[in-house]
């Protein structure tokens, strides 16, 4: 009737005023118009004003409605048709059961169905499937099942609609059974019931028979389906296989915003925050606007990166998208800026709301708890009851923490007495809480009964027991409850790894405490540091100190708290030379002491006075610490005492002489080194070679390894390593050809310096076949092989041959690596390379502005400026500032 939207108010106001409205055919024609332009408001407001409407003009409001999602709206309308005794058919029925159904309006729903029942329509599949689409999604499953049933010949529809709301009510089992049972029946599933029993078979680790379905869309031609390809995308994630994920999101061709945003929550549920954040970009660049899913799915990778900057570009773009009245997406804000420690605007963010639900103050609760400020979250829980909202169990988690770390203990048992009050005292996460808080606050027994009365337990349970039995020092408790929880099945991580292993602290212990560690290295948790801290301190106190050293020297990364665990275990066996040793190891690796490492060395220090391992300690200290002149003062000082140096002084002294570059020190020490006869010493001796060459007494440096009587690996390979410093490619490379016809081989050290030596001298052909040989040899490269071949190559102009060396690295190139490349570009002008090695650089390390501004340089010296403007822009976006450069004049 009307074919433009300007029309439709004007035309309502003409039926009004010429009492048209009662026209049945034209108010008819009049709403679909409303309903086909997209104004449903218009055809809401005109059947406000029918008195006496028809059946047929309450089944096209109700299936107007619908396609808008309109459901209370469709519940306005079959109320006033039925208080104004206007009949409901088996058409009107459907759409107004799938409205009660979407709303969780569990009381209508039954009224309806009561309805149905005495209108005789109960015999219609169509009310049938929707009446068990109703009961399922409000969580009366066993009606729902009882009412498929009674349907005499039920469809598929009908069963999909049972499946997915076993799926909905997390009934995973009994979703797939159903699955199993109607394909014995002989229906062959549909685009519906594959998109049910996909996320079904994720969650019960089924992922074979999702597979299967997925051949079986392909072959029905709908595995491209919008309503399909997300729940693909999370079965491949959740089978740990990404990339599938991936190339089954690129094969998509028109990509909705609900694909975009499966594939990203993929990848945030994965750790791999810069993916999520570039692919939320490029929905950006192909013009697809984002909705409130889309900035709850990829909000959570600002918090895994660390920047507060991807968090504030996403804010700006919520507010230009015009989402900033969304309290989800507010809410999911509060929660980020308080988990990257920007408390202050997550308040702020929260304070401008102009709703909130409970989501939001939870939110915020949780954040304060994040943050450590227990105060400020038990204020705003106390906030949060005021305003009206009762605490959920995600309320209740945060209060206990609060409880546990302020030793609330009558607030916490408060918080119990409400729980069980609500009913919300069963949920696992609260139960969990629960026992954790009465744990901490020394109330073990309660925690104890607690964990008797609870009708489901997970690992976190037992964890929690099993580690409040440890605190309190009840080893035979908590051996038993280990035992328990290995004879009834229960997942043994690392957590309770940890738990159970301080209670194997005797000699006699050693054999459990071994058992752990195998069965630690048979479920693939032995990389886990703080499990290997443990076991450390488990072996030390055991009295096998070289299994603890052994563990400590195998960890590919060590954390404070790995050393003072040895360094506990030598100090508790009054092995004080040890604990000295292992501190100047410790500082090595630049670990800064807290307060347990002292508690180990002070003791010691008393003890020693000033022994000798404690000077050398100190000296250790200031040359790791860059403090080399210091250290040297301090052997001037350990001379004045009376007390005569070891190895590991002279060591510590030629460390320092090399980072104080001075001819006449170096002189002075060599003199004093071989005066008292540490020369002899094939370390002492490699040193010597080192510092002379590194202070450029390369002559010196080739008489002391020439006066060598015997020569390991590491004599050959810090002068081939001096030549390298002097530019002296040829002699590095000589030097390395004696060494394998004297008979030694060399190692992955030797194999560096000599490559190096190649890449500064531009011996391309002589470094290709030295990075060849290394293979030969039985060495496997690292990537500061790859790094030196490919910065050779790079010097030289061979920038394809450096690319490919790239492309066949056996794992993510270095970001050093790529560094020398790009530099390469530049000078020799190859801008399609530049990009390339530009783009994985910044993946990298998106926070370096030097690959910014190398790239930028690319595209300047190559006239791109709008390319160079763009680079330009991106640092000023990310407020990058390159470090300037700076020289000293000594």
């Amino acid at each position: 009737l009307c074919q433009n939207i300007k029309h439709l108010k004007p035309f309502k106001s003409f039926l009004i005023v010429h009492g048209l409205i009662e026209d049945k055919l034209m108010l008819g024609e009049f709403i679909k118009s409303c309903f086909t332009l997209g104004e449903p408001d218009i055809a809401l407001s005109t059947f406000r004003t029918i008195k006496n409407p028809s059946g047929s003009l309450q089944n096209m409001m109700v299936r107007g409605l619908s396609s808008f999602n309109l459901y209370e709206d469709i519940l306005y309308v079959y109320m006033k048709c039925r208080v104004l005794n206007c009949p409901s058919d088996d058409f009107t029925f459907p759409f107004v059961i799938k409205a009660c159904a979407s709303l969780g309006a569990f009381g209508a729903g039954k009224e309806i169905h009561c309805v149905v029942l005495r209108t005789g329509f109960d015999r219609n599949i169509v009310i049938q499937t929707s009446l068990v689409d109703f009961y399922a999604k409000n969580g009366r499953t066993e009606i729902a099942r009882k009412l498929v049933d009674r349907i005499p010949q039920p469809d598929l529809v009908s069963w999909n609609a049972l499946i997915a709301g076993y799926s909905l009510n997390g009934l995973d089992v009994e979703a797939f059974e159903l699955f199993r049972e109607i394909r014995l029946m002989g229906f062959m599933p549909n685009l519906s019931t594959m998109a049910n029993v996909i996320p079904v078979c994720t969650s019960l680790g089924c992922s074979d028979t999702g597979k299967c379905l997925h051949g079986l869309a392909i072959k029905f031609r709908f595995w491209s389906s919008d309503f399909l390809v997300p729940a693909l995308i999370s079965m491949y994630v959740g089978d740990e296989d990404l990339s599938t994920a991936r190339r089954l999101f690129d094969s998509v061709v028109e990509k909705n915003v609900i694909v975009w945003n499966s594939m990203m929550s993929a990848y945030t549920q994965k750790q791999k925050s810069f993916e999520a954040y570039e692919l939320f970009k490029r929905m950006l660049q192909d013009d697809i606007k984002p909705d409130v899913i889309s900035f709850v799915s990829i909000l959570p990778s600002c918090e895994n990166l660390s920047g507060i900057w991807y968090g504030e570009s996403l804010h700006a773009c919520v507010i230009k998208q015009g989402s900033e009245s969304q309290v989800s997406v507010l809410t999911a804000f509060v929660s980020m800026y308080a988990k990257l420690g920007y408390v202050n605007s997550a308040e702020c963010l929260f304070s401008r709301m102009r709703s909130r639900n409970l989501l939001s103050w939870n939110a915020l609760v949780s954040g304060y708890v994040y943050n450590g400020l227990w105060d400020a979250s038990l204020a705003a829980f106390c906030k949060m009851q005021y305003a009206g909202f009762d605490p959920d169990s995600v309320s209740i988690v945060s209060l206990l923490s609060v409880c546990s770390k302020l030793g609330a203990a009558l607030i916490g048992k408060s918080a119990h007495a409400f729980c069980v009050r609500k009913g919300i005292d069963s949920n696992l996460n609260v139960s969990n809480a629960l026992l954790a808080f009465y744990s901490d606050c020394h109330q073990l027994s309660a925690s104890v009964n607690l964990f008797h009365k609870m009708a489901t337990r997970n690992n976190i349970s037992w964890n929690t027991i099993l580690s409040g039995y440890v605190r309190s020092g009840e080893v035979n408790n908590a051996a038993a409850l280990f035992y328990q929880m290995h004879k009834d099945d229960v997942m043994l991580d690392v957590v309770t790894m940890i738990s159970v292993l301080p209670i194997y602290n005797k000699k006699e212990d050693l054999g459990k405490g071994m058992t752990i560690h195998g069965y630690s290295i048979k479920k693939g948790i032995v990389r886990d540091v703080s499990l290997v801290n443990a076991l450390i301190s488990m072996y030390c106190y055991c009295g096998n100190l070289d299994a603890g050293r052994l563990l400590l020297e195998s960890m590919p990364e060590r954390n404070l708290a790995s050393w003072n665990a040895l360094m506990t275990g030598y100090r508790c066996h009054k092995l004080q030379n040890e604990v000295f040793f292992l501190f100047g190891q410790m500082t090595k690796e630049v670990q800064r002491p807290n307060h347990i490492t002292l508690l180990n060395i002070l003791p010691l220090c008393y003890t020693l006075l000033q022994g000798i391992s404690l000077w050398n300690a100190i000296m250790s200290v200031h040359v790791r610490t860059k403090n080399a002149k210091r250290a040297v003062f301090t052997f001037c000082e350990l001379l004045n005492t009376g007390y005569k140096p070891d190895y590991m002084t002279v060591l510590s002294l030629i460390s320092a002489c090399v980072e104080v570059n001075s001819p006449g020190l170096t002189r002075s020490v060599m003199a004093y080194v071989i005066c008292q006869g540490f020369g002899k010493n094939i370390i002492i001796s490699n040193a010597l070679i080192d510092l002379n060459a590194r202070c450029g007494n390369i002559l010196t440096a080739k008489r002391l390894f020439d006066d060598l009587l015997e020569k390991d690996p590491v004599s050959w390979s810090v002068l081939i390593n001096g030549y390298r410093l002097h530019g002296d490619g040829q002699a590095a490379l000589d030097l390395f050809q004696q060494m394998q016809l004297s008979g030694v081989r060399p190692d992955d050290v030797t194999y560096l310096s000599v490559l190096s030596a190649c890449s500064h001298a531009g011996l391309v052909e002589q470094g290709w076949i030295i990075f060849k040989s290394i293979k030969e040899n039985g060495i496997s490269p690292k990537m500061e092989h790859y790094a030196c071949m490919v910065d050779l190559l790079g010097r030289t102009g061979y920038l394809d041959e450096a690319d490919d060396i790239v492309k066949k690295l056996p794992g993510k190139p270095s970001a050093s690596l790529l560094e020398s490349l790009l530099g390469a570009c530049r000078t020799y002008g190859n801008v399609e390379l530049g990009e390339k090695i530009g783009d994985m650089l910044i993946e990298i390390d998106p926070e370096n502005s030097g690959s910014y501004v190398m790239l930028y340089n690319i595209y300047a010296a190559a006239e791109r400026w709008t390319d160079a403007d763009r680079v330009r822009s991106n640092i000023e976006g990310k407020r990058l500032r390159k470090e300037p450069g700076y020289s000293l004049l000594v």
